[in-house]
């Protein structure tokens, strides 16, 4: 089983989480960039772009922020924070 928590945080409160499974055999990278689309669908988002830095944070510690720099459209908050939890 592959879990991954997506937390929306502002003003160092967290507005919303989810967690996001995806049982199904697949990469890892497959599962995350799924977990991810999920969690944007759940939260009414549009996709965040995986800047070159928030992609070398998330190799190193499987948790990153998307802030609004990620972002195509104006967000109301401060940064999405994905992390992932478990791993198979």
């Amino acid at each position: 089983m592959f879990r991954m928590w997506c937390k929306i945080w502002k003003d160092n409160h967290m507005l919303r989480d989810t967690v996001v499974e995806r049982p199904e055999e697949d990469t890892r990278t497959h599962k995350v960039f799924h977990a991810l689309e999920e969690c944007c669908y759940r939260f009414d988002l549009g996709q965040p772009i995986w800047l070159d830095a928030v992609a070398a944070e998330f190799k190193r510690h499987a948790k990153t922020r998307f802030t609004k720099d990620c972002f195509v459209e104006q967000i109301d908050f401060d940064y999405l924070e994905i992390q992932i939890i478990e791993e198979d």
